[in-house]
């Protein structure tokens, strides 16, 4: 009798056992999330590094640890949009969970890929404007993250191109047609420029090479400033740029915080990596079962401004102390 009960009870230990493994197995939590990152950077580019490292910050105050709890396929496009499409079907043929997805360029190429797998954007100019999203506070698709808008940005950098050069009146400003979030920076640029009674010549710059050709426009209608709008191309060119204002005798005010590493004399910008470190909030969420369609867009909340004292004697510029009193970082 005791010897029937315990094979009964042995059964039922063993059928509980593996009832319990179908279970794990059968959960989502039981395997360990894939992310994809697709990146527009190269592999070695310190800039692309940092906004990992931002990124892989946030996932470790969340509790992930990497190739334990979870795993990131990294793909690189070497600086060169075109393979961007390719490396986004590589992450949805390996069915990540979410990608993430750094730029316009990138967050592009993974909404062409996949309308089914979550994306997570990161400081992407305009994603409304760019088709990415329906709109800021219910984004409606399989994208979601952080965006780069913040309407008053534009009207600050030229205040503060006032106040380090109280006598600009004609500023020129480099931008880019092709990017959609720079047709809504102009208007701002405007509008801030009719308040501040400065004359805004705007110079249109598709691709590196018409920087040479903006520059020659800037010298003959005697432009006596420059404001550079956000675009990842001007930041490549970063040290061309701030040369020519240099050369040019025009005082700079920048868009983009990779400016500061090139020259450039004053820099207000949206802190990137504070974004890149919010990504991992928007991972967290979906993979616990949140539909990016239901996760509004974060704007951004935190700016840099960074002075380069080199470019500022080079000019002879005088920087006043209360605008040096505010600044995140001083470049000597």
């Amino acid at each position: 009798m005791t010897s029937v009960m315990e094979r009964r009870a042995f059964v039922a230990l063993g059928l509980a056992v593996f009832g319990a493994r179908l279970d794990v197995e059968a959960q989502p939590g039981g395997k360990m999330p894939r992310i994809g990152y697709l990146s527009l950077f190269s592999r070695s580019d310190p800039w692309g590094q940092r906004g990992v490292d931002a990124f892989r910050h946030g996932l470790r105050d969340l509790g992930y640890v990497e190739g334990q709890t979870i795993a990131i396929e990294y793909r690189w496009a070497e600086e060169k949009p075109a393979r961007l499409p390719d490396l986004a079907a590589e992450l949805v043929h390996l069915k990540v969970d979410v990608i993430v997805a750094p730029g316009g360029q990138a967050a592009q190429a993974a909404k062409q890929a996949t309308a089914t797998i979550p994306i997570v954007m990161v400081a992407v100019n305009d994603p409304v404007t760019a088709g990415l999203v329906a709109t800021v506070a219910r984004p409606g698709g399989n994208i979601t993250g952080t965006s780069l808008i913040a309407p008053e940005l534009v009207g600050k950098q030229l205040e503060l191109l006032k106040e380090v050069v109280p006598t600009v009146s004609r500023v020129a400003v480099l931008w880019n047609p092709l990017n959609p979030g720079n047709a809504p920076q102009l208007r701002e640029a405007e509008v801030a420029a009719r308040a501040l009674r400065v004359r805004l010549q705007p110079l249109e710059v598709p691709e590196p090479g018409g920087i040479d050709r903006a520059f020659e426009a800037m010298r003959r209608e005697r432009a006596d400033a420059l404001l550079v709008l956000s675009d990842i191309m001007f930041p490549r060119h970063g040290q061309r740029i701030a040369d020519l204002a240099t050369k040019s005798r025009l005082a700079a005010v920048y868009g983009h915080v990779r400016h500061a590493e090139t020259g450039g004399l004053l820099v207000y910008a949206v802190d990137v990596f504070d974004l890149s470190s919010r990504t991992s909030t928007y991972v967290d969420k979906i993979l616990k079962g949140a539909k990016p369609a239901e996760l509004p867009v974060e704007l951004p909340t935190t700016f840099h401004l960074a002075i380069n004292m080199k470019t500022a004697k080079a000019l002879g510029l005088t920087i006043p102390p209360a605008v040096l009193a505010r600044a995140d970082e001083i470049i000597h």
